[in-house]
């Protein structure tokens, strides 16, 4: 595991209900068990979609998220581990835009994705609201937040979190179409 003295903008936070922290290395099986499932990955990104085969992959999507966080501390992903279980029930991340033709322009998204036995608790919400915050303490001024149209669970958490639902729009960092909103530091 990738071990760094700098200190990350994204620190780890503990809730009444949760901890946000970085992955760790015994977090492989259940991001295996999280990222092999269809149910799960279709929302992640443009088909085809890829389901994570085995432990291995875990383990280097656990090292590529930590190489990434070393490289742009503003590239985050946090396992939501709910205090109730101690498993870790999701993802939740910040992350630099690239559009499709490879541009950047400073962009970034907030993202969550969870195991389909942890929702209905509110914890996407409170993770995601969590990372919002830090992003926003940490300069961001405002988050973009992308989904398939007919992602509706994910709609209703970000609109929860009092984010500016813009609607079904070309999509420049996807391609197509995407229900997009946006969340600034003043709507939390």
């Amino acid at each position: 595991m990738v071990e760094t003295g700098v200190v990350s903008p994204f620190p780890v936070v503990e809730t009444e209900r949760l901890t946000l922290r970085p992955y760790r290395p015994e977090d492989a099986e259940r991001v295996l068990a999280i990222r092999s499932r269809l149910d799960v990955v279709r929302w992640l990104d443009n088909p085809p979609h890829h389901l994570m085969a085995d432990l291995d992959e875990a383990r280097a999507w656990i090292e590529t998220a930590a190489l990434r966080e070393l490289d742009d501390p503003s590239d985050v992903r946090r396992a939501i581990v709910p205090h109730t279980t101690g498993v870790v029930a999701g993802t939740v991340l910040v992350a630099p835009l690239r559009e499709v033709e490879g541009g950047h322009r400073g962009e970034h998204e907030l993202g969550w994705h969870l195991h389909p036995d942890s929702t209905g608790h509110g914890w996407a919400t409170e993770a995601a609201g969590v990372l919002a915050d830090q992003a926003f303490a940490a300069g961001h001024r405002e988050l973009v937040i992308g989904m398939y149209p007919d992602n509706h669970p994910s709609a209703a958490v970000a609109l929860r979190l009092g984010a500016e639902d813009l609607g079904v729009l070309p999509d420049p960092w996807y391609g197509g179409e995407s229900r997009q909103l946006r969340l600034r530091r003043e709507h939390r």
